[in-house]
């Protein structure tokens, strides 16, 4: 499976520019304008409607657009209604800690998201659930990505609540750039790796689970 695959299912380059160029819009603004909170969230949230028409007009996925464009309105609504510009960084902090959650929780459960997202582009749906080097070996790298949205949340929060309103905004703004797209490629070689290190040494790889014998995937009960 190509590693350009899975960077573009779980956001790509493009998602992290969707995702921070309205950031970047807001900070732009706030500082040209003195300050201005109102500017700022207009800029940005114009900035995340034409972003959406664009990707619109090139057939993206529409549901991927529109939650872009609602999380972008309610991070300026919250701005506007606290008055602090730190505040545009709170939505960025609530989902990653989210997603860091959802992730912890598919890996206890025994259902490892990089499994069903690798095994549903492999066309495997959870045939891999019932290999046990395979299940292993996403879970142990799912924790990566558990990791990554770890981190984004720690070094965010520090940012929102500096007492500082240009260290909240530009510092926070700069950390989100390097959050994004840098850390994704970061995080998803660091997964590759353990998948491969956690396999037996004899494991013929993510494409052939071996299921062992007298085994065999649960089938869907007719209705």
């Amino acid at each position: 499976m190509r590693q350009d695959t899975l960077v573009s299912l779980l956001g790509g380059r493009r998602g992290a520019f969707d995702a921070t160029a309205p950031l970047v819009v807001f900070v732009l603004t706030w500082l040209a304008t003195g300050e201005s909170i109102a500017w700022a969230a207009s800029a940005s949230l114009a900035s995340a409607a034409a972003i959406a028409a664009v990707r619109l007009a090139q057939r993206q996925r529409p549901r991927a657009v529109v939650l872009g464009l609602l999380s972008v309105a309610v991070a300026a609504l919250i701005v506007l209604y606290t008055g602090r510009a730190q505040d545009i960084l709170l939505p960025r902090i609530v989902s990653n800690a989210a997603s860091a959650l959802v992730w912890a929780g598919f890996i206890v459960f025994r259902r490892p998201l990089l499994g069903l997202i690798v095994g549903g582009l492999l066309g495997q749906r959870t045939q891999w659930r019932l290999d046990p080097a395979l299940l292993r070996a996403y879970s142990l790298a799912s924790w990566i990505w558990v990791a990554m949205y770890a981190f984004r949340v720690a070094v965010l929060t520090p940012f929102w609540n500096a007492d500082s309103d240009d260290l909240a905004v530009i510092g926070g703004g700069v950390a989100q750039v390097l959050l994004s797209w840098p850390l994704l490629v970061l995080c998803l070689a660091a997964s590759g790796w353990v998948m491969k290190a956690s396999l037996p040494k004899h494991h013929p790889g993510l494409r052939h689970p071996v299921v062992p014998a007298g085994t065999q995937e649960p089938e869907k009960t007719p209705s």
